[in-house]
């Protein structure tokens, strides 16, 4: 039994306690809320999606370390420093923007916002018979409309090329923003959760030669924001009062309400990564851009 005693006595002995103290759990704090911060960032930021991009290549090079393809290890290797500098050009509109709100007055509160104001709905039922009612309007009088909804990835930059508004989605709102001869009616819309952020937004052209040559330059601004986000886009031709959807660098036409609910329906939820290929790929047949 002494011998036993000595034994553990030994083993605690051994072991090393640092002595933590007062700026070592200042420390840990300081480094825990920066870190949750950068995440949140990551998150709300195009960079969330490059990110994950870098982390696939991760995996692969770990994948590669185990099973000791070395040819694979040797590519790394040597491109290792010219993966930083491009990590760097990639990044370089967050990384100024980071840096632009580190001297805003706001900053802090911004901080201790944690960007999720809703749960569970991305928009409300009210907001989507709102959209569908004022769409079919403007169908109906064939007035152009370019509605852009924002879902994981965050189209700041493109909010910032138009003018604020920040109000609630309505029907008549929509319906005025987009009338002829107004001042907000050239360019996009585009939607965060229950409200209009901003109007007369420039989005960038989709370059796909695939495209149909009768579509115009709204149409293939609506297909050129999916292909750079996973935003869904609500066109409504001025010509035709025809009504497209754009999503995932896809254009899908001559949509009726009941086509636009069903659609709409799939990114009202907040779990639209698991559903939103099941609903496009069941939806080709109903005129894909050609």
């Amino acid at each position: 039994m002494e011998n036993i005693t000595n034994s553990f006595n030994e083993f605690f002995e051994n072991i090393y306690f640092p002595q933590i103290q007062l700026t070592d759990v200042l420390e840990i704090i300081i480094i825990s809320f920066l870190l949750y911060h950068i995440m949140c960032w990551f998150k709300r930021s195009r960079a969330w999606t490059l990110f994950k991009g870098i982390a696939v290549l991760a995996v692969c090079w770990l994948f590669a370390a185990i099973f000791e393809l070395n040819t694979i290890l040797w590519i790394f290797r040597n491109t290792i420093s010219v993966g930083i500098i491009a990590i760097i050009i990639i990044f370089q509109p967050e990384l100024r923007k980071a840096l632009e709100q580190l001297g805003q007055k706001n900053f802090l509160v911004a901080l201790f916002d944690s960007g999720n104001t809703e749960k569970g709905e991305r928009f409300s039922a009210k907001t989507t018979n709102e959209l569908i009612k004022a769409v079919f309007e403007m169908s109906k009088n064939k007035t152009g409309a370019l509605i852009v909804i924002e879902q994981n990835v965050a189209l700041g930059d493109y909010e910032r090329t138009g003018i604020p508004v920040d109000a609630v989605v309505s029907s008549q709102l929509l319906v005025n923003i987009f009338e002829h001869n107004t001042p907000l009616h050239d360019g996009a819309v585009i939607m965060r959760n229950n409200r209009i952020i901003a109007a007369t937004c420039y989005l960038p052209l989709s370059d796909n030669l695939e495209i149909n040559k009768e579509l115009g330059t709204r149409h293939r601004a609506g297909i050129g924001i999916s292909e750079v986000s996973d935003s869904m886009t609500i066109i409504v031709s001025e010509e035709t009062g025809d009504v497209s959807v754009a999503v995932g660098g896809e254009l899908f036409r001559n949509l009726d309400a009941d086509n636009l609910r069903k659609k709409l329906s799939y990114i009202q939820k907040k779990s639209l990564d698991v559903k939103r290929f099941r609903l496009w790929k069941g939806n080709k047949n109903e005129g894909k851009a050609s």
